[in-house]
């Protein structure tokens, strides 16, 4: 039991609650110990009847049964195993930045799902931030299924594949990767290369509330602003951290 509770508490903070909140709220729906109809994201009950719990619940909450146990326990290890590196990575010591950043991903899954009546926002939310991984660590060598190796870059668009061929779906993951590409765009490409205003920039009460600490190290680089050089001239400096094996290269 000690070596559990150390594990757990070696979880980075936003990733352990969301994986717990995840098990708890789907093993309560599975066990019958809440109807799992108050969790489900439901336009009707929201707006008329102002249960406005149910955003959240929807985003926790998955139905588990046997066509659906499979691909929760893996979403459960793409959540716990990809969340996990951006936030003891890219976002190291800068909690606020990635619980807003999880909230941006959040907010879009949820406007699109009322849109397009989602009841679960598990895939889609999970996918987001599995595809910001993937692209902070494009040339990173993933394995999936069968011992197939490919870079990092096209994990999201053979998981897209994978379902659509296994279940017939996609479309979750599609959405997925399109909010993973939005919150990519306004966190890095946007302000950094386009030299645009860094548009998902903590408020000051998150950044008091999730103060900033110290860290040493991290998982994947974001895109390199462009510097322009006289020919003949190299920049220097920089490290690019958990680049990881990488194919090819000139």
């Amino acid at each position: 039991m000690s070596e559990f509770r150390d594990w757990y508490n070696g979880v980075p903070f936003f990733t352990r609650y969301w994986m717990t909140f995840t098990i708890v709220l789907s093993l309560f729906g599975k066990f019958g110990l809440v109807s799992p109809y108050y969790f489900i994201l439901d336009f009707y009950y929201f707006f008329n009847q102002f249960q406005i719990w149910r955003p959240l619940t929807a985003l926790f909450y998955y139905p588990i049964n046997p066509g659906t146990g499979f691909h929760f326990l893996i979403n459960c290890y793409f959540l716990y195993n990809y969340s996990q590196r951006l936030e003891t990575g890219m976002f190291a010591g800068k909690p606020a930045d990635y619980f807003y950043m999880l909230l941006f991903n959040w907010v879009c899954c949820v406007i699109i799902g009322l849109l397009v009546k989602l009841p679960v926002l598990m895939d889609p939310m999970v996918l987001s931030v599995l595809y910001v991984w993937c692209q902070l660590n494009k040339d990173v060598i993933v394995s999936f299924g069968f011992g197939t190796r490919f870079k990092a870059m096209y994990l999201p668009w053979v998981l897209l594949a994978f379902n659509l061929v296994i279940s017939g779906g996609g479309i979750m993951e599609l959405l997925g990767i399109l909010i993973g590409h939005l919150a990519f765009f306004l966190l890095f490409k946007y302000p950094q290369e386009f030299g645009g205003p860094a548009l998902l920039t903590p408020p000051a009460f998150l950044k008091q509330l999730f103060p900033d600490t110290r860290y040493v190290g991290g998982f994947g680089t974001a895109p390199q602003a462009r510097v322009p050089t006289r020919p003949g001239n190299t920049v220097f400096g920089g490290h690019n951290w958990g680049r990881g094996q990488t194919l090819g290269g000139n």
